[in-house]
């Protein structure tokens, strides 16, 4: 028996063109599920699909576009007859600054994407889980969202609403078949890191017991459970995968 299997189902991670998100992607992939790798960056997402298999296929996503996204599902859907697990990945850290210096823009655009942009995503996603009465959902957050981090306002509170809605539309599709869970990774070397500081870095490193971020791979393998058939009693979670930095 192949556990946490993955053939005959198609999957759509968003954000996939570069760090967890293809990590992810990549995951899926070789438990045999059909991929899409979704991204606004268009070139990246071509170049991360023609790198896995034959079954990824890249597709051009911006997820704070209604239009964007319902087009996107609809070529999934047409594509493969079918969609059984969505991974919102996609995500922005905004730029690290105490709150007198950040700007609504700024506050907004971290809105737009960490938390529209899943609305969005399983808005679309789940009139066709319902139909097959199917589905896995897996919403990445953070750690912040549960701890806070200082200078980083925008992000913690998107990351605490990604935790908040994902528990709310598990209970709400409970019985249909679709479970919704979340990971909440504590800080991971990937290009998002770029966004913040040296010295942001280092207050997050400092407070994981293991001492050492993540990689994307361990944040995907955690993804790859919740995202499975196996994982059928198990929803409205938040799933740490933190180097011991939360126990609760």
């Amino acid at each position: 028996m192949s556990f946490f299997s993955l053939e005959n189902q198609t999957a759509v991670v968003t954000g996939a063109a570069t760090g967890i998100g293809e990590a992810i992607a990549r995951r899926l992939s070789e438990a045999g599920a059909a991929v899409a790798v979704a991204d606004i960056d268009e070139q990246g997402a071509a170049e991360v699909a023609s790198s896995i298999n034959a079954l990824a296929f890249p597709l051009a996503l911006d997820i704070t576009d209604a239009n964007s996204v319902r087009g996107a599902i609809g070529a999934i859907i047409e594509r493969a007859g079918r969609l059984d697990i969505l991974v919102n990945n996609a995500g922005i850290a905004g730029r690290a600054a105490p709150i007198e210096e950040q700007s609504l823009e700024e506050w907004e655009r971290i809105l737009r994407v960490n938390m529209t942009g899943a609305f969005l995503m399983c808005q679309a996603a789940i009139p066709h889980m319902r139909e097959q009465r199917y589905g896995r959902i897996v919403n990445i957050a953070s750690i912040a969202g549960k701890e806070g981090n200082p200078n980083m306002t925008g992000y913690s509170a998107t990351k605490a609403g990604v935790i908040g809605f994902t528990k709310s539309l598990a209970k709400e599709v409970a019985t249909e078949g679709i479970c919704v869970n979340a990971v909440a990774p504590a800080v991971v070397r990937t290009k998002i890191l770029e966004q913040v500081t040296p010295e942001q870095v280092a207050y997050m490193t400092a407070r994981i017991p293991m001492r050492r971020t993540g990689t994307p791979e361990e944040i995907a393998a955690v993804v790859h459970f919740l995202s499975s058939r196996e994982c059928s009693f198990v929803t409205g979670q938040c799933y740490d995968a933190s180097g011991g930095r939360a126990t609760y």
